[in-house]
């Protein structure tokens, strides 16, 4: 069963994190849910987190452990908010299940295909040699010779714990992301279709949702509304988390 995070009372409201993330991630703005009469659920996806690792990794399995997970916490009617990866976990369950999905919100990602663009990040992470059992400095002394961006740096670090004494480990399972790369840019199946509301909310400096991309959107999900948040990029709800939150409730 897949690990999650539960706030408040009301409404179920399910938060899915992007590649490479975690709960933890939305810590904050599904307090902030939850303050406004919503049972926040806030997801640790497989290979993610907290959650059970496995060899097996992809957008129908990952569909499939969130119809689980709603059938364990009997949650028959949810709204449902994913971010970058967790978004197109979120597309395609809404349309395998659009009886349980009232309202859907997808966060800078589209439904088509998106080549593999992660290649500097995972060779940063693997170039980590936890044998030698590196402090945390030493592991972002490690990435920053592969990441620039201090942001994206500081939410992989997030991943880091401590397996036992003295020794860090990764969280996600790196080796099955290797292995399985391709998989984050499948495209949602093209005959399906989510005729409820549904938001897509991308960052202004993002390219992951293009003006181009509209008209496809709007053929799988022919009731959505596309909102931009100016001067953000890809984690544009780390970088306006006020303005993300406002769209986001006004919607709901």
């Amino acid at each position: 069963m897949l690990y999650s995070k539960i706030e408040g009372e009301g409404k179920p409201f399910l938060i899915i994190h992007g590649f490479l993330g975690m709960s933890d991630n939305w810590k904050t703005l599904g307090q902030q849910f939850a303050g406004e009469g919503f049972q926040v659920h806030m997801l640790d996806m497989r290979n993610h987190g907290r959650s059970f690792q496995s060899e097996e990794f992809s957008y129908e399995l990952m569909v499939q452990d969130l119809f689980d997970y709603c059938q364990a916490h009997s949650l028959e009617s949810i709204n449902i908010l994913g971010h970058s990866m967790g978004g197109k976990i979120a597309m395609l369950f809404a349309t395998r299940y659009p009886e349980m999905v009232e309202k859907l919100i997808v966060a800078d990602i589209g439904p088509k295909y998106y080549a593999p663009h992660h290649q500097t990040i995972l060779a940063g992470l693997n170039a980590v040699n936890f044998s030698v059992k590196p402090s945390r400095a030493d592991v972002e002394a490690t990435l920053s010779q592969y990441i620039t961006d201090f942001g994206t740096r500081q939410f992989l670090l997030k991943n880091l714990y401590w397996k036992e004494p003295g020794q860090l480990a990764f969280r996600f399972n790196l080796d099955v992301f290797n292995k399985k790369i391709e998989e984050i840019g499948v495209p949602l199946p093209s005959e399906l279709v989510f005729e409820k509301p549904t938001l897509f909310i991308r960052g202004g400096n993002s390219n992951y949702i293009l003006d181009a991309d509209v008209e496809n959107i709007a053929v799988h999900f022919p009731l959505m509304k596309l909102e931009t948040i100016p001067n953000s990029g890809h984690w544009l709800h780390a970088e306006n988390p006020v303005l993300f939150y406002q769209m986001v409730v006004a919607f709901l």
